[in-house]
């Protein structure tokens, strides 16, 4: 009787283990929208959309370009490129992945017309042709060396699958029809994401069968769920918590510095802003923030040193520029704006504000790490010169739709770049508004500066990289100097796990349950 008893106990353990194994569960630290990875160019949307699908080009950890769908691809002519296919890809329905997929997939963001910002990554495109099925070629108006690096921020989608289909088409899994590593399973809006191992994928296959995405934005609640083992990793390590888990022999904590910049845009643009008032609360009739001297006053005021250590809790590092340095287009010659409180009221007596004024500045209570309290951390500093600061922080669903409304005066954006250089943040943050062009996609301020444009244009027609470069540079000082976008900070990225995991960390924020291993 003992021995059978031991025998089903044993049988038990031994079916047991590899089900707990075989499944992955990390809690994510901010929302997931949509599962549509053309719908909304935001990093938590990007991370999912990239495991179910690939790009013609991927990023390594450190965003360095490597072959993804693409073997190979090469500049054929000043206004053409070439991509060579893998052969052998499959959809996750078994149809083959060819050309054709990836002449449509250049094609939605344009046909959807969604806010997200993808055509930034396609406009470039004048002319597509398919040269067989495994070759493609894409051709410019001018010289256009960025061509591998929007190629690394565009995801490849089924044209048999994806064409006409809906944001609800792809949340349902109706059109959710990848080339990546795990297949669709289930997305719960607000609660989780489920996804099952491809077992066919082309590249190296997940260590687990299923994984589930958690939602949890509550850092009490993410920090609670891995330490009762509800989940085995984490994102976004709150900062309070980080000593505890890095101190935690059942924990192991993985860091690197990310290129995301958290910064503030800025009303440069209309004549008369929503949100600024007098002293008295009464609408001001002319926008100061118009005076670059105003706009140059806000950022002295601001101790960016203050909000590293105290907000931060050191995971930040203060921010003078669009990237930190190592990255492509990152100027030597600007350094993080010194906090003179003095000089900022000097500069709004110079403007014509020398008792200052009202400002509502607002900010996500729910993208970036600690981001309400920055936000309010930035409006007592404000106040202190002047500008009497009230705060509204919203969670970044609603957020981010009325900043793409432009409906705000000051508001704070969390920035990371996809593509590991300057270009991007430029055409994105900074070059005057243009739908035709799609520039500008998420320049809530509406800055515009001439020459600035035409040192970013310069810049996206030059090959050679060093000339390139120096251009990028010029036009990222431009900007700064003139407070067009006013930098804060860019973050620590952090991931925690369970013992027995481990995870690469990554410069672009992402969590991918296909680079969790099992520890050595």
């Amino acid at each position: 009787m003992l021995a059978r008893l031991l025998t089903a106990v044993l049988i038990l353990i031994a079916t047991a283990v590899p089900a707990v194994a075989a499944e992955l569960v990390i809690a994510l630290g901010a929302d997931v929208t949509s599962i549509d990875p053309h719908n909304n160019n935001a990093a938590p949307n990007n991370s999912i959309a990239e495991q179910i699908f690939n790009k013609l080009i991927e990023n390594d950890p450190q965003q360095n370009l490597k072959p993804g769908l693409a073997e190979s691809w090469r500049a054929i002519d000043d206004l053409t490129w070439e991509f060579k296919l893998r052969r052998g890809v499959k959809f996750h329905d078994g149809s083959e992945f060819t050309a054709a997929d990836v002449a449509y997939s250049i094609e939605r963001p344009g046909i959807i017309n969604a806010p997200g910002g993808f055509t930034i990554y396609t406009r470039s495109i004048i002319d597509k042709t398919i040269v067989d099925p495994y070759t493609i070629r894409l051709k410019t108006a001018a010289p256009y060396p960025n061509m591998p690096t929007d190629m690394a921020g565009l995801i490849i989608v089924s044209s048999k699958a994806a064409r006409g289909a809906t944001n609800a088409d792809f949340d349902s899994g109706k059109a959710t029809i990848g080339t990546g590593p795990w297949k669709f399973v289930r997305y719960a809006k607000g609660d989780r994401i489920e996804l099952a191992r491809n077992d066919n994928y082309w590249g190296p296959k997940p260590a687990w069968e299923k994984v589930t995405f958690r939602l949890i934005t509550s850092d009490p609640s993410r920090i609670a769920a891995l330490l009762a083992g509800d989940v085995q990793m984490i994102e976004v390590v709150p900062t309070a918590d980080f000593s505890k888990l890095k101190s935690n022999k059942d924990i192991t904590v993985f860091t690197t510095v990310s290129n995301r910049m958290i910064h503030l845009h800025l009303d440069s643009n209309r004549d008369k802003s929503p949100f600024i008032t007098d002293k008295a609360g009464k609408p001001l009739d002319k926008n100061p923030l118009k005076d670059a001297r105003v706009r140059k006053a806000i950022s002295k005021a601001i101790n960016r040193n203050a909000i590293v250590e105290r907000v931060m809790e050191g995971l930040a590092i203060p921010a003078g520029q669009l990237m930190p340095e190592g990255f492509f287009g990152v100027s030597p010659n600007l350094k993080p704006e010194t906090h003179d409180p003095e000089g900022a009221k000097k500069l709004l007596a110079e403007a014509g504000y020398p008792d200052g004024f009202g400002l509502t500045l607002h900010g996500p209570n729910n993208r970036y790490v600690n981001d309400e309290q920055i936000v309010q951390a930035v409006a007592q500093m404000l106040t202190r010169v002047g500008i009497m600061t009230k705060v509204e922080a919203l969670p970044f669903s609603v957020y981010v739709s009325r900043a793409n409304k432009v409906e705000f005066s000051a508001a704070l954006l969390g920035w990371g770049v996809t593509t590991g250089e300057a270009t991007y943040p430029l055409r994105s943050l900074a070059a005057t508004y243009s739908q035709a062009k799609g520039l500008g996609t998420w320049n809530w301020g509406r800055y515009s500066n001439p020459q600035m444009d035409a040192l970013l244009e310069q810049g996206l027609a030059t090959v050679d990289n060093a000339k390139r470069e120096k251009l990028l540079q010029q036009a990222t000082e431009l900007l700064i100097n003139d407070s067009g976008i006013v930098p804060l900070h860019y973050q620590v990225n952090t991931w925690a796990a369970r013992k027995g995991f481990t995870y690469g960390p990554r410069t672009d924020e992402r969590t991918y349950a296909h680079e969790v291993r099992p520890a050595p």
